[in-house]
């Protein structure tokens, strides 16, 4: 009987020290900062390319990501309204180029998932190193938004899809509409320019 009461308090002493041993992570709220217009720095990194730029949301399916680097893609933004992509480099509409399809597919993960989650009063999740972790699934795969004690997005991930993205520098957007609307202009005055030339 001993014996059975001595392996059942030893058992029981295992137990408790493995489960605390394992970190419980705390739930935090923050209040919503992805349903408003921001802008923000942008680091990627894709399965083995990385690249840098500038990610703007002007409200609800309302993108445009423009980068930087790498060579490939450097100063192509592409605009995102309505389910619509279109590409843009120095006033010129083109279509999606080979090298961005990626790029594409991963802002999309990022919108859905951004503007899911604007829909809500206030954001919630589990804190971690004073951030908050909002997990969740989408078609392409289970993500993971984390956002400041602000609710100012701070990365975005995607294990699955070999994605993470870091954001830094948001700032609110006051005022500002899409690029779209001034490379439309741009695209529009174009063949007038083109009729008095080949007049001359």
């Amino acid at each position: 009987m001993k014996r059975l009461i001595a392996f059942a308090a030893a058992f029981f002493t295992s137990v408790c020290l493995a489960a605390c041993s394992v970190p419980v992570k705390e739930k935090a709220e923050s209040p919503n900062g992805l349903n408003s217009s921001f802008s923000s720095s942008v680091s990627v990194a894709l399965d083995e390319m990385n690249a840098e730029g500038t990610v703007k949301r002007f409200g609800n399916g309302m993108w445009e990501v423009e980068f930087s680097s790498p060579n490939t893609l450097s100063g192509v933004m592409l605009s995102f309204s309505e389910g619509n992509v279109t590409a843009s480099y120095k006033g010129l509409n083109f279509s999606v180029p080979q090298s961005a399809l990626p790029v594409k597919a991963m802002m999309l993960n990022l919108i859905t998932a951004a503007d899911d989650l604007a829909e809500n009063e206030e954001l919630s999740g589990s804190e971690k190193d004073g951030m908050i972790e909002i997990s969740g699934s989408l078609d392409g795969g289970e993500y993971t938004l984390t956002v400041d004690k602000n609710g100012n997005i701070a990365s975005f991930s995607m294990p699955g899809s070999k994605l993470k993205m870091t954001f830094s520098d948001v700032q609110p957007i006051t005022g500002e509409a899409p690029a779209e609307s001034t490379t439309a202009a741009v695209t529009e005055a174009a063949p007038a320019e083109t009729s008095q030339t080949s007049a001359e």
